[in-house]
């Protein structure tokens, strides 16, 4: 028996033995950290979940009834760095002018740094941007099953106008409920869409294609996918019980069809158990 309280965060991730999905789940007291603990080997095992109805922001650790954003208070969600506008929309980045949105070093240090623009299949092939050295943590938060590069660029702005580019061409979003089923609306290989893509690149652009071809496979711990996915709010259903039957993505897989997303609760206060 595992007994475990914490204020829940986004999973952190790697890849193990090329391509397997691992998870942490960090144990956090408000703001405080307090190590982590292994996901991966609750697989399998039942868990239960409850809810305290206890909320902190995670930018300032003040006690609030609702969040906005991943965590945070309303304050917190109109002024941190962890809501910067040019998180959601990379191309509004100026911080490689000298001009922040929001927090000058938090800005410099996440976003005037290399950035890869990437193409993923998740629910369907789709477009994205991230930091290049947050490549694989990306791909995994997403439930991507693969992944390539596609370009590289020196600062976040640049990164988010080739992914406005080609939006027209590509979706940049996904369907979460057939990601989690493994359903993909796509059948074309992604160095395939690769290929197509590069025809809409401008030779201004052409020369910040990513010329790195490996297409990276990720296979998640998950012993079965849900059918038909409903999603388990904390909020309305403080107390949640059964077989955990997988990870994917950020989301836990109950059994039930039943599936409850992490990153969407950052900092509630939980208790969980496993047995």
């Amino acid at each position: 028996m595992t007994n475990i309280t914490t204020h829940l965060r986004k999973m952190t991730t790697s890849l193990e033995g090329g391509n397997r999905a691992t998870y942490q789940l960090p144990l956090i007291h408000i703001l405080e950290s307090n190590g982590s603990v292994s996901i991966n080997e609750w697989v399998g095992q039942r868990i239960k979940i409850q809810f305290s109805g206890n909320i902190h922001c995670v930018a300032t650790g003040k006690k609030v009834n609702k969040t906005y954003g991943e965590g945070l208070s309303y304050d917190a969600f109109l002024t941190s760095p962890l809501s910067c506008p040019s998180i959601v929309n990379p191309e509004l980045s100026r911080i490689h002018e000298g001009i922040a949105l929001r927090d000058f070093e938090w800005e410099q240090k996440h976003h005037n740094q290399p950035h890869y623009v990437y193409l993923s299949r998740t629910s369907s092939i789709k477009v994205g941007v991230t930091r290049s050295t947050n490549l694989l943590s990306r791909w995994i938060d997403q439930g991507a099953t693969e992944g390539i590069r596609l370009a590289e660029t020196p600062y976040r702005q640049l990164a988010g106008k080739i992914e406005v580019m080609l939006k027209d061409h590509i979706a940049d979003k996904t369907a979460w409920q057939s990601m989690l089923k493994g359903e993909c609306s796509d059948n074309l290989s992604l160095l395939e869409k690769k290929n197509q893509l590069l025809d809409f690149f401008p030779e201004e652009l052409y020369t910040f294609v990513d010329d790195h071809d490996l297409i990276q496979t990720i296979e998640y711990p998950t012993l079965q996918l849900p059918s038909k996915p409903k999603s388990i709010k904390l909020d309305t259903t403080p107390e949640v019980e059964g077989r955990l039957m997988g990870i994917k993505g950020q989301y836990w897989l109950l059994d039930k069809d039943r599936v409850l997303n992490i990153r969407a609760h950052a900092g509630y206060e939980v208790s969980l158990q496993r047995s």
